[in-house]
């Protein structure tokens, strides 16, 4: 293989491991999807260098270097000693600049064959918008909707268990896409790191099959799904997956029972839908919620709040769901939901042709 010391976003495939050598904090925002962090300067040394390099350069070079050459030293003793002459890494940085270029030139020195990402994390990012922009319309997507509680989100994993293509759009995003929607003790990703997965994702797909996604807004928590992917899911054929309300609660119960658990951060989670309803049905469910009376709470939260805005948004905005599939889960009995993932497989239309577009579903 021939090693220029400079390589593209397009050869991230090539490489035997990719290090980020940004600031714990640049890689906490987002990364290369797989990249290990070894920060030729820390978050506290980059400021500091950043701060002293306003009042000169020289001196800022000069601490900078110092600080650098120590990190590098470092991350050569910890992780790569060990590491065979052959070993093939990419180092990338900001802008592909002064910090990656440091430790692609020792690590040459020394013999192995590092390259160097060319733009650094900047082409990376181009490269996701670009890619978020065309390839969702190569796919050919089956929609799961139906009501809060339905089981849409239990389906899509029993159908990457049988070996179908499952996009999870709230797992990707850690966040159930509703008011109460946060994951306990989990953050969401930053914009930039969502679209990274996302990307990830999308490209260990196969456009001759479909790929089974869950309804969503435009927006999951704080994040935006790209206007391409929302588009394409908006035209798709759709499966409906409806349930008694009383499943959805008994379901809603093992999903949401960090907050049952919680009921103080329920409360503060309720909050936010101040405006939206009457101060006296907003101090209702907080009585219910206090005196624990969780099957009454819940289903007036879904018939009260959940179902009406889920039925506006679903019909407005998903073109096919009039005409979806329907299938029925009556229990949370083993035996009645394991039969879902068969039924929704065995619809008419699961074949896309190669060029990407559905037959009649």
């Amino acid at each position: 293989m021939k090693n220029s010391g400079l390589a593209i976003v397009t050869q991230l495939h090539e490489f035997d491991e990719i290090v980020d050598v940004r600031s714990p904090s640049e890689y906490a925002d987002d990364h290369i999807p797989g990249a290990i962090n070894c920060p030729v300067l820390g978050d506290a040394e980059r400021v500091r260098v950043g701060t002293l390099y306003q009042q000169s350069p020289f001196e800022a070079k000069k601490i900078g270097a110092a600080l650098i050459a120590r990190n590098i030293a470092r991350h050569l003793e910890e992780k790569w000693l060990d590491k065979p002459r052959t070993w093939h890494p990419l180092i990338y940085c900001w802008r592909g600049g002064q910090r990656s270029g440091a430790m692609t030139h020792i690590l040459r020195q020394i013999g192995f064959a590092a390259e160097r990402l060319d733009g650094g994390y900047k082409s990376y990012r181009r490269h996701v918008r670009e890619r978020l922009l065309v390839l969702p319309a190569k796919f050919s997507f089956r929609v799961l909707c139906g009501l809060t509680g339905s089981g849409k989100s239990r389906l899509l994993t029993a159908l990457q268990q049988a070996g179908a293509q499952v996009l999870d759009l709230e797992e990707i995003a850690r966040h159930r896409g509703s008011v109460l929607g946060d994951m306990p003790n989990e953050a969401q990703p930053s914009q930039k790191g969502f679209d990274s997965r996302l990307l990830a994702r999308l490209e260990t797909f196969d456009p001759a099959l479909p790929v089974y996604v869950e309804s969503e807004s435009k927006k999951i928590g704080t994040l935006r799904v790209s206007d391409t992917l929302i588009h394409a899911m908006w035209s798709s054929p759709c499966i409906r997956l409806e349930s008694p309300v009383a499943v959805r609660v008994a379901l809603l119960r093992e999903d949401y029972a960090h907050f049952l658990r919680a009921p103080d951060l329920l409360a503060a989670n309720l909050n936010r839908l101040q405006g939206m309803y009457a101060n006296e049905l907003l101090a209702h469910w907080h009585s219910l919620c206090k005196a624990q009376a969780w099957d009454e709470f819940i289903t007036e939260l879904l018939e009260r709040h959940y179902d009406p805005a889920y039925n506006k948004s679903i019909t407005r905005n998903y073109l096919n769901y009039d005409r979806a599939h329907i299938l029925t889960l009556n229990s949370l009995n083993g035996q009645d939901f394991n039969r879902l993932p068969e039924e929704a497989l065995a619809l008419p239309g699961n074949f896309v042709n190669n060029g990407g577009s559905s037959q009649e579903f």
